[in-house]
C-alpha cells in the first residue's frame, strides 16, 4: 500500500466514503471556475469530523488547506497538495434571541436573507456577497459601508491541534479585509452575529437598494473572484484601472471587466495563469501611470504545476 492509499484508508475511518474525493478538480467547486486538482478533497459533515481530520493531518504531517466556495480566491493550475477541507455540508442557520447563528459553510448572502425573514437588521450589507460565512470572517468581508466586524459576536473554531474553541470577535484581529484567523491556523466552523430588531419592510428596502446597485455595476454574468484589489489610500482601484485604459484588456480567457474595472472576469475558460498574468499587468500599468501600488484583495494559492 502506497502513502496515498494509506491516507485514504485513514480518512475512511473518519468521514463517509462519499465525502472524500481523490485527485478532485477544484475548478468544479469554485466560484471563479479556476484551479487544478486536490490530492484529497474532504467535505466533513460535523464539527467532530473537522476535528478528527485536522488531528490526522497533524499526526501524519499532511498539509491541509481550508477552502470555501472560492469567491475571493484563485487556485493555481497545479492544484493543492495534501488535504483540502471544504465545509459546504456545515450550512445550518438558526436564531438565538437577537443573534443569528450560522455554520461556516453557509453563504453569507443566505445568512443575510435569513436575518431578513427574522426581522433582524445588521447583515443587509452582505446581501450580495457570494462567499461563505467562514470566508467572510477570514477576510472580514464587507460592502456598501458595512463589514463583518460590525456585527460579529463570536466564532467557534477548530484550532491547528484539533480543539474546538470559542473566540470572541475581539480576538480575531478583524480589520480592513483581513483577520488573524490564517495566522492562528484556525478553521471557523460557526459564527454568531448580534443583530438589531427591525421590520421586514425596512430591511428589505435596504437590501433591494443594495442589490440594484450591485447588479447594475458588477459583471455578474461571468465567473470572477470579485473585487481584485484593495482600495489604495486616497484612491479607488477601479477608477485607477479605468483611467489607465485597461477595461476590456484580456490575457487568454481572462478580461478586465468592461462593466466594472475592479473586476477581472473568466470570460472564456481562463486558466489561473491567464488571471495572474492579467493581475500583474494591471498592477504594473497603474504603477507606471499613477505611481500607485495596487495590493491584491484576492488570495492566490496552490502550485503552478503538479
Amino acid at each position: 500500500m502506497n502513502i496515498k492509499e494509506a491516507i485514504y484508508h485513514k480518512l475512511m475511518e473518519l468521514v463517509k466514503e462519499e465525502n472524500v474525493k481523490v485527485d478532485e478538480l477544484l475548478k468544479n467547486h469554485l466560484y471563479t471556475k479556476l484551479g487544478g486538482k486536490a490530492d484529497f478533497f474532504i467535505t466533513p459533515t460535523s464539527f467532530e469530523e473537522v476535528q478528527n481530520v485536522v488531528k490526522l493531518a497533524k499526526e501524519d504531517k499532511i498539509p491541509f488547506t481550508l477552502l470555501g466556495n472560492g469567491s475571493n480566491l484563485i487556485i493555481r493550475d497545479g492544484g493543492i497538495r495534501g488535504m483540502v477541507i471544504n465545509l459546504k455540508h456545515l450550512d445550518r442557520i438558526s436564531t438565538e434571541g437577537d443573534s443569528v447563528i450560522v455554520q461556516s459553510g453557509a453563504r453569507i448572502i443566505d445568512a443575510s436573507r435569513f436575518a431578513l425573514e427574522q426581522e433582524l437588521s445588521g447583515l443587509e450589507f452582505a446581501c450580495g456577497i457570494p462567499g461563505t460565512v467562514g470566508g467572510a470572517l477570514y477576510m472580514n468581508a464587507g460592502a456598501y459601508g458595512g463589514e463583518i466586524k460590525d456585527v460579529l459576536d463570536y466564532a467557534m473554531v477548530v484550532d491547528r491541534h484539533g480543539n474546538l474553541l470559542k473566540r470572541d470577535a475581539s480576538e480575531l484581529g478583524l480589520d480592513y479585509r483581513t483577520s488573524n484567523i490564517p495566522q492562528r491556523g484556525d478553521i471557523v466552523v460557526e459564527a454568531a452575529f448580534k443583530l438589531t430588531p427591525s421590520t421586514y419592510d425596512e430591511i428589505k428596502h435596504v437590501m433591494d437598494d443594495l442589490t440594484f446597485k450591485r447588479e447594475s455595476k458588477q459583471p455578474l454574468e461571468y465567473p470572477s473572484c470579485g473585487s481584485v484589489f484593495k482600495r489604495p489610500p486616497g484612491y479607488f482601484a477601479g477608477k485607477l484601472i479605468q483611467d489607465s485604459d485597461l477595461q476590456g484588456t484580456s490575457i487568454g480567457g481572462a478580461e478586465v471587466s468592461t462593466k466594472h474595472a475592479g473586476f477581472i472576469v473568466n470570460k472564456d475558460d481562463a486558466s489561473t495563469s491567464d488571471y495572474i498574468s492579467l493581475i500583474e499587468h494591471v498592477q504594473k500599468t497603474v504603477k507606471d501611470k499613477f505611481g500607485v501600488e495596487l495590493e491584491r484583495e484576492v488570495r492566490i494559492i496552490g502550485e503552478d504545476h503538479k
